[in-house]
């Protein structure tokens, strides 16, 4: 059944990209030229195997291969091997990047009841790599603090600044006492960053049964949520700060690097924070006292929650191996045949917190296959005109280590050459997910025109589009998220400028095992995607990726687009700082006028809040005028792009260099080592972007000399990019 529903699909394929072929054209190419790309890009589609996939899934994820593991030295080995046969110059890059282990970890209730936390997930008969529990790195947060410490605990919800604010109107102060918050809402690392902000002197984060377990759905191994002993390890490395190894800020951590003292590191967090299952974070909750917390925090346990502090009385003593560890980048080179100094850049990370077969193998094993399929092209005598690097990046898992470290470490050659990032990291059933520079959403969107989804024979765009007006989500065309971090991208766009793109398929393919032993290729093939499709359907979508790019005529960047993004994200930050002074003027007036003295019940504690600084009207001018210049010039460069016919090495590069013009040497407020002024990880999101986060920051912050600066560095940094933009019109009207 499985091989006839696989052939149903390939004839569908070959189909569907046969009538491409006739009425499409491509970003980047002539008509003759597209018609070329359509024929290789079918010919590249017959060598895809979901069978490949499966046997390097399997291979990669037999034992767990965190960072300094053998078995991830050993997958290091193995794909680089692979790379070699596959016809790739080959090496394996080292660097030496602090990871810390856990040396002891003890959690226990002295008061108002005895418990000690067993901090571990069992063995199941069902999951054959869930009994390596010598090789398993235990339940911890990565980057912790050492800390014995001992105190009154109180629910913060998902620990994020918001929180605070409520915990304070009830009179509720976190300052000496250990908080518990639960997973989500937020990055991980945020919790216990805002915590120490308030005074805490410890952090515990469990994963509540509402937001993965058994009030989702049937729990491991029945279903694919997490059960009552899954923990979610995971770095708490300030990474809003900088990614990367800790020790070596802006430079590869080489083995004869310079390291700063772990006491100058900014990025190391100030106290013990450790995850906890909900199984021991029951009995936690069940002792608390203290008000009700609101209904919108409250989780799924058979309980009441209440926020604290105390009676319950937790001590929590942690001590970590602060070791350095090498990490192992896998990068594998093919030489273009025209343009050999423009550099296509595809990668996926390959450590693991275990055996990490959703996150990261299912994105890793398709990037393989990608480039093998790649290779077999050139069989044929096919060669890229640019130079094409595959990259499989270790130390993701700990905060972009391999990546960062890689990157600081070849950052001249990088901004002179790389063209493109193409990212993946991870992978499963149901929609295509993209984010990216949108100086490439209108390449990007011919993508996801041209990929066909293997379980409804539509355009992958077309299902997408389906599933945004199913949920209610204004569809026009097939749009880029904007990129904020969590993986491998960061380090090449938001540090250098380089054009990036972040993809991969989901959506059906929900479950708990996140960080968790029970993510393995027992967990994968039962319930993410059992056939590979997906997986396929990535190799697909990464490999039309990169052989356009390799191939087009000139690089299909686009600006139009981008210019009514940006705008679009100047409107929202304006809106907000209008937003952000009604408000303002509403609860400021609440306040005086009595109505939150009126509204509190006099039995239960109620602080109000204080009257916050009016919000000013800001001069956005600069802003608005740079956005006039940028979207005029953006338009006609764009109209001349379309008319061009001509391949030049001299056009090529001020097109990729574009982006580095969102960059400035001097980066963001506080964290400069983010320059990009277009996007950025928000600093109390984490994963989360923040575009515009220059302005957007600073009038969140309330921060008004900051918010006036940032406006006028935004509107330099456009009228850069649009000089930018006209030397590229006056090389295209000379043609």
């Amino acid at each position: 059944m499985k091989v006839k529903l696989s052939a149903t699909i390939a004839a569908l394929l070959l189909a569907s990209i046969a009538v491409f072929a006739q009425d499409k054209t491509l970003t980047g190419f002539t008509t003759e030229n597209t018609n070329k790309e359509f024929e290789l890009e079918k010919e590249f589609d017959s060598y895809l195997k979901a069978e490949n996939l499966r046997e390097w899934m399997k291979i990669l994820t037999d034992e767990p291969h965190h960072v300094g593991s053998p078995y991830g030295k050993k997958n290091a080995d193995f794909m680089a091997a692979k790379f070699k046969e596959w016809g790739y110059d080959t090496e394996i890059e080292e660097y030496q990047v602090l990871f810390p282990t856990p040396a002891e970890r003890v959690l226990e209730l002295t008061y108002p009841t005895k418990y000690k936390a067993g901090l571990r997930e069992p063995a199941l008969k069902e999951d054959a790599t869930s009994s390596l529990q010598k090789l398993q790195l235990p339940v911890y947060n990565c980057f912790s603090a050492d800390g014995d410490v001992t105190g009154e605990l109180v629910f913060v919800n998902y620990g994020i600044p918001s929180d605070y604010e409520e915990l304070k109107k009830l009179g509720i102060d976190v300052k000496g006492k250990i908080v518990i918050a639960k997973y989500g809402g937020s990055w991980r690392g945020i919790k216990p960053k805002v915590a120490a902000e308030n005074g805490a002197i410890g952090c515990i984060i469990y994963s509540d049964p509402k937001d993965d377990g058994y009030f989702r759905g049937d729990v491991y191994p029945k279903g694919p949520f997490k059960n009552e002993y899954g923990a979610q390890r995971g770095s708490v490395l300030d990474m809003p700060l900088y990614p990367g190894d800790p020790l070596t800020p802006g430079y590869g951590a080489t083995k004869d690097a310079k390291r700063i003292a772990m006491e100058e590191a900014p990025t190391l967090l100030t106290i013990p924070v450790l995850p906890i299952s909900y199984k021991d974070a029951e009995p936690l909750l069940a002792a608390m006292g203290g008000p009700v917390i609101p209904d919108s925090w409250k989780g799924a346990l058979p309980i009441t929650y209440h926020a604290g502090p105390g009676p319950a009385t937790v001590h929590l003593k942690l001590k970590f191996n602060w070791d350095l560890k090498p990490a192992y980048n896998v990068i594998a080179k093919m030489k273009g045949s025209e343009f050999p100094d423009e550099w296509i850049i595809r990668g996926n990370h390959h450590d693991a917190w275990v055996n990490g077969a959703s996150d990261p193998v299912s994105g890793m094993v398709a990037v393989m296959e990608e480039a093998r399929a790649i290779s077999e092209l050139t069989k044929k005598g096919w060669k890229p005109k640019r130079t094409l690097i595959f990259c499989a990046w270790d130390a993701e898992e700990p905060g972009l280590l391999g990546s960062t470290e890689w990157v600081e470490d070849h950052q001249d050659e990088l901004k002179d050459k790389a063209v493109v990032y193409i990212n993946s990291d991870g992978n499963g059933r149901g929609f295509l997910y993209a984010g990216g520079s949108h100086t490439l959403e209108k390449f990007f969107g011919e993508i996801a025109r041209d990929v066909i989804d293997p379980q409804k024979g539509i355009s992958v765009a077309k299902r997408r589009e389906a599933y945004m007006q199913v949920n209610g989500i204004p569809y026009s065309e097939f749009k880029l998220s904007a990129l904020g971090s969590g993986s491998d991208y960061s380090p090449f766009i938001q540090h250098l400028g380089i054009a990036s793109l972040n993809i991969g398929y989901g959506g059906e393919n929900a479950g708990g095992e996140y960080h968790s032993i029970y993510d393995s290729f027992d967990h994968y093939v039962r319930f993410k995607d059992p056939d590979f499709q997906y997986g396929v359907a990535l190799c697909q979508t990464g490999g039309r990726t990169t052989l356009r790019f390799a191939n087009a005529d000139y690089l299909p960047f686009e600006f139009s687009k981008l210019a009514s993004t940006v705008s679009t994200y100047a409107d929202e930050v304006m809106k907000l700082a209008d937003q952000l002074r009604e408000s303002t003027i509403k609860e400021n007036k609440m306040i005086t006028d009595g109505i939150y003295e009126a509204y509190s019940d006099p039995k239960k504690t109620f602080i109000i809040p204080e009257v916050k600084d009016e919000v000013p009207y800001f001069n956005f001018a600069p802003l608005q005028n740079s956005l006039e210049k940028l979207q005029v010039t953006a338009s006609t460069v764009s109209t001349l792009l379309d008319q061009n016919k001509a391949e030049s090495k001299e056009l090529d590069k001020m097109l990729y260099q574009s982006e580095r013009h969102f960059t400035k040497e001097a980066g963001l407020p506080i964290r400069p080592w983010y320059k990009h002024h277009l996007y950025a990880p928000g600093f109390y999101t984490g994963y989360g972007v923040k575009t515009l986060p220059g302005v957007r920051e600073a009038i969140e912050q309330r921060d008004w000399d900051l918010t006036e600066e940032q406006i006028k560095i935004l509107a330099d940094v456009l009228d850069d990019f649009t000089k930018h933009l006209n030397k590229i019109k006056t090389s295209l009207q000379s043609e």
